[in-house]
């Protein structure tokens, strides 16, 4: 337990200590006052990131990019350095809302508050790399360090392995540069916002070069009560030869978070109080009428958790050592990392469908809990390069990649009871007691600092601490990864590219589920998976090219290790009462696991063409897309697991990023995807036994068939631009929309059985979907260069004061998001 207050006594020296090194550091080195010397320092750093004003490196920064980005048959979006500061995102998921055609999704437990994006209708959670290796754990990460982040979209399991059946994103570091600079930003704004960040890079000799990134941030989040949100952070990084065929780089990532996590705002309605025919269950906010008719408002505001309860805290750390080698033309590099994450979290959830909301107003706390580590052992090597065979030029690059990982988890004892009144046993509604003792709340006014205290027992006779669970009762996932990989990008003439690839994984996952009985159960899968790609890319003129596609992915069982929403987990052992029943469900576990689960697979399609217009500085791109999944895991028509399931997502998109005009640049696009369930599977219905008649199930097909992927928008848009009105003057902003998102659907269908036994299905007269409305979002932007190493930025993020929802979980509540905030910068280079 602990006070709201506590954030408060989170020392800031650390990265304020970092800053006021960075400033107060001796020119040295970039003490050239001349016109040259400061023109290269305006350039930040070197060619490779920016070309002109506006118009920014477009190229994928890694080593199994075989080709130029216009030459890559298929579509990827980057978003820059500048567009992160210059949209003010602090967060992955804040810089992520530049791009169309993602979504973020909620959920119950795992990782219900971290990063978690959807792109073209798929988790992509696990398919989420720092500078090419692969960072499973469920986190939510920060800026502060980051050159780049890429978005690949479409199957590519052959790139990165395991998932990746909508997209996968690549987050590039900041690493050593081979010239000294000192930059830093101060922000302060409304919400009680605060944040620094600085950048320093030194050139030690001709060969040694140090770079440290450093961050401290501290806020109120806009338009919501109580909610707060502190982390700082420290990235140094060093590396030996730089002006020399062979380069040593080492660097270590740290970032530590503390938060009260938002739980967003209930459902109004369930399945079992929706009016009659389809209804959309929304959130409830604004003006609300109950079930009794009366009436009541709930403000945007309003938050439901207890602030002296939950929290929310992680902890991140990533040591990598890079070598490489360019032997003229081809280049060896070898990249092992060592990470570790650990997060902690009681997380309440309002509601969990009991009907509480629309039928009395009120909202259940109950509490989803959680505390574990992720530790990773990763070594990836790289071979790369360009050979010319024949008169054909082949960019290609091969390697192999091996990882250790293990994630280990528990929950903490909490307790939020949910009886009806004299029972010990869930009831349909929030008892007087529950009321009394601060488990429920009113939908209306809830109070977030209310005396909460932890009850033990049912009839609330006895309290006690938190505590966590016993080493005994915690989950272990164990996962070691074996890959083989090979990309070839074959130039036939000026204008024709082939574009090759394929991955061979050999993945050994096991879990160690709590004790049972004195018995410790496990359960392990052995997957070898292979996955290929193929594009062709033909080039009217050398820019602009016109191409077409075809990947794969694979999601093995238990790809996430149980770090995020895994439809496809090896599952449980329920509580059983004797040593033979423990037996034969652990028996039961293991066979699922071994020959029932299959690896979902996924086969993309895709044509598309890419220009660069006006000298390069303008680049659009659209793209044409379907993907399909056909053996999706779901319940097949004899009630057992089965993988026939059927997904499919047809679509376009429109990107597009440069200078449309001098000074005058965009950064955008537009994403319309159909999103379809072709095949949900089954849903069993059943009756309990009646006099002369045993209890009967009956399966019937899902109400999930024929509906819009969950946790994906059929329309979507972004624009962020930036003009020079006058010299040194900029102004930009932004404008977001986004299309209503379902986060799950259910029916009331429901069969029964006469004394004769003669079953009768009962066709459903409401069908429910929770989802979010659309909305659009417009932010604001001014700067001023008050000198050439001084300058001063206003953002307004969220300028309409707009209420809205960023996620849509499948039942019981949707996040919502921050309301109209602004902040002031002040930036400081060298």
């Amino acid at each position: 337990m602990r006070s709201a207050n506590h954030r408060h006594t989170v020392p800031a020296y650390l990265a304020l200590g970092c800053v006021g090194a960075f400033l107060s550091h001796p020119a040295g080195a970039v003490d050239k006052t001349d016109a040259s010397a400061d023109a290269a320092l305006d350039q930040q750093a070197s060619a490779d990131q920016i070309i002109v004003n506006g118009r920014y490196n477009q190229d994928i920064i890694s080593p199994k990019a075989t080709a130029p980005l216009i030459n890559t048959p298929r579509s990827v979006a980057i978003v820059s350095e500048n567009v992160i500061k210059d949209t003010g995102s602090a967060t992955l998921v804040e810089a992520l809302r530049t791009v169309p055609g993602i979504t973020f999704g909620a959920a119950e437990g795992g990782n219900p508050v971290g990063d978690r994006p959807f792109i073209r209708g798929f988790d992509s959670q696990g398919s989420t790399y720092v500078d090419g290796v692969r960072d499973t754990s469920a986190q939510s990460r920060e800026v502060f360090a980051v050159e780049q982040i890429q978005v690949v979209r479409g199957s590519d399991s052959s790139l990165g392995g395991r998932g990746s059946a909508g997209g996968s994103l690549n987050i590039i570091t900041k690493l050593p540069r081979d010239r000294n600079f000192v930059s830093a930003d101060l922000s302060y704004g409304t919400a009680d916002y605060k944040r620094i960040t600085a950048d320093m890079n030194y050139v030690l000799n001709d060969s040694i070069a140090f770079r440290l990134a450093g961050m401290w941030h501290d806020q109120d989040v806009a338009g919501r009560d109580a909610i707060w949100q502190k982390r700082w952070g420290i990235a140094p990084s060093l590396t030996i030869g730089m002006q020399s065929p062979t380069q040593l780089t080492l660097s270590w990532y740290h970032l530590d978070t503390e938060e009260l996590p938002d739980s967003g705002l209930p459902y109004l309605y369930t399945i079992a109080n929706a009016p009659v025919g389809f209804t959309r269950s929304e959130p409830a906010v604004g003006n609300i009428t109950l079930a009794d008719g009366s009436r009541g408002h709930v403000d945007r505001d309003t938050f439901y958790g207890l602030e002296d309860r939950d929290f929310r805290k992680t902890k991140t750390d990533q040591f990598t050592i890079r070598a490489q080698h360019d032997f003229g033309g081809v280049t060896l590099r070898n990249t092992a990392r060592y990470s570790r994450n650990d997060q902690s979290y009681i997380y309440t959830q309002p509601d969990d469908s009991q009907s509480n909301v629309y039928n009395m107003g009120r909202v259940w706390r109950r509490t989803n809990s959680r505390y574990g580590t992720v530790d990773t052992l990763s070594n990836q090597i790289d071979l790369f390069g360009k050979a010319n065979m024949g008169g054909i030029e082949h960019s290609f690059a091969v390697g192999a990649e091996f990882s250790w990982e293990k994630a280990r988890r528990g929950t903490f004892n909490v307790t939020t009871r949910h009886f009806s009144p004299g029972t010990t046993t869930n009831g349909p509604a929030c008892s007087a007691a529950q009321v009394a003792t601060y488990d429920c709340t009113s939908l209306f006014n809830p109070n977030p600092s209310d005396p909460w205290v932890n009850h033990v027992n049912g009839d609330y006779a006895a309290t006690g601490p938190i505590t966590r669970t016993t080493s005994a009762q915690e989950t272990q996932n164990d996962a070691d990864t074996q890959s083989i990989y090979a990309f070839d990008s074959i130039s036939i003439g000026k204008a024709l590219i082939l574009n090759v690839g394929a991955r061979y994984d050999d993945f050994h996952s096991k879990v160690t589920l709590p004790v049972l009985n004195g018995v410790s159960p496990t359960v392990s899968r052995h997957d070898g998976v292979f996955n290929w790609q193929a594009g062709a890319v033909f080039k009217p003129t050398s820019n602009t090219s016109l191409y077409a596609s075809y990947a794969t992915s694979a999601t093995p069982p238990n790809s996430l290790l149980a770090e995020g929403q895994d439809g496809n987990g090896f599952g449980t052992v329920a509580a059983t009462t004797t040593p033979a029943q423990t037996a034969a469900a652990i028996a039961a576990l293991r066979a699922t696991a071994a020959e029932t689960l299959k690896v979902e697979r996924t086969k993309s399609y895709e044509i598309g063409a890419k220009a660069d217009l006006f000298n390069s500085h303008l680049s659009l791109n659209v793209a044409l897309f379907r993907t399909e999944t056909a053996n999706a895991r779901v319940t097949g028509p004899d009630n057992s697991i089965q993988f026939i399931g059927e997904r499919r997502i047809e679509g376009v998109e429109l990107g597009f990023n440069g200078e449309i005009l001098p000074k005058w640049s965009v950064f955008g696009g537009y994403t319309y995807m159909d999103a379809k369930i072709v095949d949900g599977g089954y849903t069993a219905l059943s009756d309990a036994s009646i006099p002369a008649a045993q209890r009967i199930t009956v399966l019937v097909p899902s109400v999930n068939t024929g509906r819009q992927f969950p946790q994906t928008a059929k329309h979507s848009f972004s624009l962020w631009t930036n003009v020079e009105v006058l010299p040194g003057l900029n102004v930009g902003g932004g404008a977001f929309y986004m299309s209503r998102v379902y986060g799950g659907y259910a029916d009331n269908r429901s069969v029964t059985q006469n004394s004769a036994g003669v079953v009768t299905v009962n066709p459903a007269t409401k069908v429910i979907a929770r989802s979010v409305p659309s909305y659009w979002r417009f932010d604001a932007r001014a700067s001023y260069d008050i000198d050439k190493r001084i300058s001063l930025s206003v953002n307004v993020q969220n300028l309409t004061d707009k209420t809205y929802f960023t996620q849509a979980y499948s039942s019981h509540y949707a996040a919502i998001a921050p309301g109209r905030s602004a902040f002031a910068t002040l930036s400081v280079k060298y």
